[in-house]
């Protein structure tokens, strides 16, 4: 085993290099030598089942791996029943439309504080968890991996803390690190390799062994200001970071088995390559 990488949905070089359809993203994945693909619904789970099938067929054949990144509007976090309700439902839907995929992981937004206490809006999350998670189980979805991610604006939920809180409601729920995240909301916090050696330390000390070397990680530079994250750059950013060797080098030493997506703004791809050829000269 070892960690796989690709990017979330399509890069600019997708249409350019003459593909139109979701079904082709294996075989120009496979063009880049990129092994996993992070299907988007992040405004809705509009893929059809047999669609969703096609895809996980060809995706197989040419050995990707896939995950899906659930609605951005889900709030398990909202003081408001109906949101938290909802947010179930999106799950629910994320979950069974990568289930036909043949995909096992899909990855959430948690909410934000609004105007609850940082310790309240987790409170909130942590209870939405636990009954999107027996709603899984209701639907015999209980093998599809829920990825709480790391957030990039203060005023959301979503630091590391919070993330690994939520991951010990139950062995199954994995965390989403996203390294360029955690670097915005902190304003530049990722320099040294140490930096990112506390991360990986962390998910060992509160999760265990078997969760740091299977987390699940989005990877892009982000530009930020005093809020946090503003936006998503490439790699040929030299000013926001984070860098991705010192964390494909905590990867390879740790034998982690970790799946890259990488977020850049058009070059996912390419960068995502970037990643994957750094990381395989280490191993």
């Amino acid at each position: 085993m070892a960690c796989v990488f690709g990017p979330a949905g399509t890069a600019e070089s997708f249409k350019t290099m003459g593909y139109k359809s979701s079904l082709d993203v294996p075989e120009y994945l496979k063009k880049f030598g990129l092994d996993a693909f992070e299907y988007q619904c992040g405004r809705g789970v509009n893929i059809g089942e047999e669609k969703a099938k096609l895809l996980g067929v060809a995706a197989n054949e040419k050995g990707i791996t896939l995950s899906l990144h659930a609605p951005y509007y889900i709030s398990m976090s909202s003081i408001e029943k109906e949101k938290r309700d909802n947010s179930i439902n999106y799950i629910l839907a994320s979950a069974r439309a990568v289930n036909a995929m043949g995909g096992d992981r899909i990855i959430v937004h948690t909410g934000s504080c609004a105007k609850l206490s940082r310790e309240e809006a987790l409170s909130l999350a942590k209870d939405t968890m636990v009954n999107a998670l027996a709603a899984l189980d209701r639907e015999n979805l209980g093998h599809i991996h829920i990825c709480p991610e790391t957030m990039g604006k203060v005023n959301q939920l979503g630091t590391l803390y919070e993330v690994v809180e939520l991951c010990r409601l139950d062995e199954r729920l994995l965390p989403c690190i996203d390294f360029g995240h955690l670097n915005a909301r902190d304003r530049g916090s990722l320099k040294t390799k140490d930096d990112f050696k506390v991360i990986f330390d962390t998910i060992e000390d509160k999760l265990g062994e078997s969760r740091l070397k299977n987390f699940h990680s989005h990877f892009s530079k982000i530009e930020y200001s005093a809020g946090g994250e503003v936006r998503h750059l490439t790699f040929e950013d030299t000013v926001f970071g984070p860098d991705f060797e010192p964390v494909m080098e905590l990867a390879a030493k740790k034998n982690c088995n970790i799946r890259f997506i990488c977020e850049s703004a058009g070059t996912q791809t390419e960068d995502a390559k970037q990643m994957s050829d750094y990381y395989h000269s280490l191993i």
